[in-house]
């Protein structure tokens, strides 16, 4: 019973990641490099038209990465319906309140994990086998945003997979999670700068992170490690200090 469980709750979650991933990533990129690509030509990031064998690559380690995603979210909900999580469905449980902060304590949580795994992954040893399947677009499309070698994907996975266990989440939370990492994942991959060229100077820019942002990171490797704020690669000094007039 509980392994036919975990096999349609795996099933469920491949055609329900692989629908998200299609709808938003292939949605955008749809938009912005056939409908709207005129019109942002000047805000263009990438020096070059994608090419189809580097979308390709990206998308077979979409699918690859959408299995390990998929494996990670039927074992949770496996491990919900014995009571062993701290997932919640009853609104009255903590209170409206909470919802909102709880909601940013994961992002500011995720944020913090994903950055220090992630410049983990950029260390010598590892970048071979853990990130460079990422790294094969230089210059990202929205295909890239989950573009991840397995082993970085099960890194990935296991934030929520240990979120779960230590901190009381309601499904909205951590569904509204889930759709804010894959919708900032393809806007930080987007090839383009939607916001104005003043936008890192102002008040709010200054702490999150755009698509200039992460473009620079995929050519320089060696800044820009964050997912959603600026604040530890300002702190642990990986902010590239050309980034405010990045051309």
């Amino acid at each position: 019973m509980i392994l036919d469980k975990l096999w349609f709750y795996c099933v469920a979650f491949i055609l329900i990641i692989l629908g998200r991933y299609f709808l938003i990533a292939g949605g955008t990129y749809l938009l912005f490099y056939s409908v709207l690509g005129k019109f942002f030509a000047n805000q263009r990031l990438r020096r070059q038209t994608p090419k189809w064998e580097s979308i390709q690559k990206d998308i077979k380690l979409s699918l690859i990465s959408t299995v390990v995603f998929a494996l990670c979210a039927a074992l949770i909900m496996s491990e919900y319906d014995l009571g062993l999580t701290l997932l919640y469905s009853d609104f009255n449980k903590y209170g409206l309140w909470y919802l909102g902060v709880s909601f940013l304590g994961v992002l500011i949580l995720q944020d913090a994990y994903f950055y220090f795994i992630h410049r983990l992954f950029h260390n010598s040893l590892f970048f071979k086998w853990l990130h460079q399947g990422h790294h094969c677009s230089r210059e990202p499309t929205p295909w890239t945003s989950f573009a991840f070698d397995p082993p970085e994907a099960i890194a990935q996975t296991f934030f929520f997979l240990v979120i779960v266990f230590i901190m009381p989440l309601h499904f909205i939370t951590v569904i509204a999670a889930l759709i804010t990492m894959t919708i900032w994942a393809v806007f930080t991959h987007l090839g383009f700068e939607i916001f104005p060229a003043s936008f890192p100077r102002h008040w709010l820019g200054k702490w999150l992170i755009g698509p200039t942002h992460h473009s620079i990171h995929h050519r320089k490797y060696t800044v820009h490690y964050g997912l959603y704020f600026t604040w530890w690669d300002k702190l642990l000094n990986t902010h590239d200090p050309n980034y405010d007039h990045w051309d």
